[in-house]
């Protein structure tokens, strides 16, 4: 080959390399993030079933209780979209990857005024794209289990903090970023205002007697 050949085919082996390597490089984020999002779903889904058997499976301790930041408040549902999960208290960035986390400063299941929980659109609040008026929400603690109904719903700016302003009434509101299918950091918040329509007392903790002494 001559040394005009040689020239010409040069950059034609260079593009072949680094497009070979720009499929590699790209393969590989692919498999890491493919792995990192099957392991944060399987780590919520581990969290929240210890969360909730160790919740449910607690004697209340009766008296004055401080909640500390990253404790376990209760459970949600909202039956019709067939949502379930645990609220924990907070919001970091660990809380909402695993649960739905109550907005601190805000009243708390069973305490008078607006009970705020945050939660993120793509994983355990998705579902609240598909919400209606009237639907069912219950939240149950171990004080007792508190049944909301959906009023309205809004979407506003992030720096609209009105909404969780306290309520004379008994209210919940839920906060979750808007557009649901938005990539990157969605510009709105999607809220959804229920009312407290009623409450059940908690169940006394019946421990069970170990097997060797039946």
């Amino acid at each position: 080959m001559n040394a005009r050949g040689f020239a010409k085919n040069r950059p034609r082996k260079s593009r072949t390399l680094l497009l070979r390597a720009a499929y590699y490089f790209f393969l590989a984020g692919g498999i890491s993030g493919l792995g990192y999002a099957t392991y944060v779903v399987v780590d919520a889904k581990a969290y929240q079933a210890i969360e909730e058997s160790r919740l449910f499976n607690t004697r209340p301790i009766q008296g004055l209780q401080v909640v500390a930041e990253g404790d376990v408040i209760g459970e949600m549902k909202i039956p019709r979209l067939e949502l379930k999960t645990v609220v924990v208290q907070g919001e970091s960035p660990k809380t909402l990857r695993r649960a739905v986390g109550h907005i601190l400063e805000t009243a708390l299941p069973g305490e008078p005024g607006n009970v705020a929980l945050a939660g993120h659109r793509d994983s355990i609040f998705r579902p609240l794209r598909d919400i209606q008026l009237g639907d069912a929400i219950t939240i149950k603690t171990l004080d007792g289990e508190f049944v909301y109904q959906v009023e309205s719903t809004e979407v506003v700016l992030p720096s609209d903090v009105q909404v969780l302003q306290p309520s004379k009434e008994n209210t919940l509101t839920l906060v979750t970023c808007f557009p649901f299918y938005y990539v990157g950091a969605a510009p709105k918040r999607f809220i959804v205002h229920a009312r407290q329509i009623g409450q059940l007392q908690a169940q006394p903790h019946i421990a069970e007697v170990p097997h060797h002494f039946k």
